[in-house]
């Protein structure tokens, strides 16, 4: 008769967490549901308006528990609207958790540390500090490249920073028991880093997921853009920066108005927002939509009620080695997919049979991907669509990736046993 197995005592040390919308309340709401404990060390939310939440300000005591899972916050800065603000939230975060945390965790064992290295990479730290107290092996999902993402979006230039921020990169990679790997494509540059003899096994792929609300049926009635069947509909969702190359992807609108039905719209804020505004009227491009920011519950319906859905990236090094979180959720949505972009994305897409691709910033072939898919059967389309779905459900599914994340726990937790 098989012995059940035993349940696990889980800290995940996150910068953000609920009420924040992040990937990392989906995971501890799995692991307490299968009768994990799980303990949640992380700050006060504020992302990503920048400012603590009204709700949690009036009622704290309200935020300390989520699905069964203990929540341990420490003061920080919130990130308000200026980079040095922004510095000083980095700062404070790791310093409180890895001092207030430990204390406000003292007494307590832990299975296993687990850290959502979401930017900055310094929330690492208090995961590596804490682990080598409570002599817990420290696991850390590392879902952007440091420095190298700071370099790309020109966050630091000074040759001097980005080198002393590689050798923290360094330090924490080197301390780290396990590093999951978002994209394939993080491998070698993790491995540049790692100075210390690299066990293999310490060095696992492990993508992201959808939020389950994508993979739900949604309702095409509630959307914030009605279906309109005279017109092939791209949507766009996210952030509005510059790294997304919007100026192509207007190019490639104004190239196709007048000619092709096509509405493009663009859901979300950023830096870009207000160019953007500015750019649309004074090019008059009245097939462009900007619908400003929307909560996440609000996007199936609007996919539902797209023909395409664009993921587009500026040309970098760094950039080719990331997939977009996005590209999952228009995977899971069951949508065909434009992608002016190049790298795993590119090669995601290609290789799901979602849709169609073109280099990044390729105004001229964004516009003829987007005309072919406008143009070809909606039978043709919808095969796309369930293509990109199967393939999500095969490689990305969050039931798969969260149950392979759980064996990978147990078995790090029999190897320190056997020690």
């Amino acid at each position: 008769m098989d012995m059940p197995e035993s349940k696990l005592n889980i800290l995940v040390v996150t910068q953000y967490f609920w009420p924040e919308n992040m990937r990392i309340n989906d995971l501890v709401r799995d692991f307490t549901e299968k009768g994990h404990s799980v303990t949640v060390l992380t700050g006060m939310p504020n992302y990503p308006e920048g400012k603590v939440f009204d709700a949690y300000k009036a009622a704290p005591g309200q935020f300390t528990e989520y699905h069964g899972a203990r929540i341990v916050r420490v003061p920080m800065i919130p990130r308000g609207k200026r980079s040095i603000q922004l510095i000083l939230n980095y700062l404070s975060f790791f310093s409180s958790a890895s001092t207030v945390g430990a204390y406000a965790l003292r007494g307590r064992t832990f299975d296993a540390v687990f850290v959502y290295a979401v930017s900055p990479i310094m929330a690492a730290i208090p995961a590596l500090v804490i682990g080598r107290l409570k002599k817990a092996p420290v696991f850390i999902w590392v879902l952007d490249l440091w420095p190298e993402t700071l370099r790309a979006v020109g966050v630091l230039k000074q040759p001097a920073l980005l080198s002393m921020v590689g050798r923290m990169v360094s330090w924490i990679y080197n301390r780290a028991d396990y590093l999951l790997l978002q994209s394939n494509g993080f491998l070698e540059n993790v491995k540049g880093y790692c100075t210390r003899p690299i066990d293999p096994q310490r060095l696992v792929y492990f993508p992201s997921w959808a939020e389950d609300d994508f993979s739900a049926t949604a309702d095409r009635a509630n959307s914030i853009l009605a279906r309109d069947e005279s017109v092939f509909t791209v949507v766009f969702a996210g952030n509005l920066g510059e790294a997304q190359d919007f100026p192509a992807v207007l190019d490639a609108a104004e190239q196709l108005r007048g000619k092709v039905a096509v509405r493009w719209a663009i859901v979300g804020d950023g830096r870009m927002s207000q160019w953007l505004s500015q750019q649309v009227s004074a090019r008059g491009l009245d097939n462009v939509l900007l619908l400003g920011r929307h909560p996440l519950e609000a996007m199936p319906a609007l996919f539902a009620n797209a023909d395409a859905l664009l993921v587009s990236l500026k040309t970098n090094d760094v950039f080719e080695k990331t997939i977009p979180g996005k590209v999952q959720a228009y995977l899971a949505s069951g949508r065909p997919l434009l992608g002016m972009i190049n790298g795993e994305a590119a090669r995601v897409i290609d290789e799901s049979g979602a849709g169609f691709t073109c280099a990044s910033g390729d105004a001229d072939g964004l516009a003829r991907i987007t005309r072919i898919l406008a143009e070809i059967a909606p039978s043709q389309r919808k095969v796309m669509g369930e293509s990109g779905r199967d393939y999500y459900l095969q490689h990305y599914s969050k039931q798969r990736l969260l149950a392979r994340l759980e064996d990978i726990f147990r078995k790090a937790t029999l190897r320190k046993v056997n020690r």
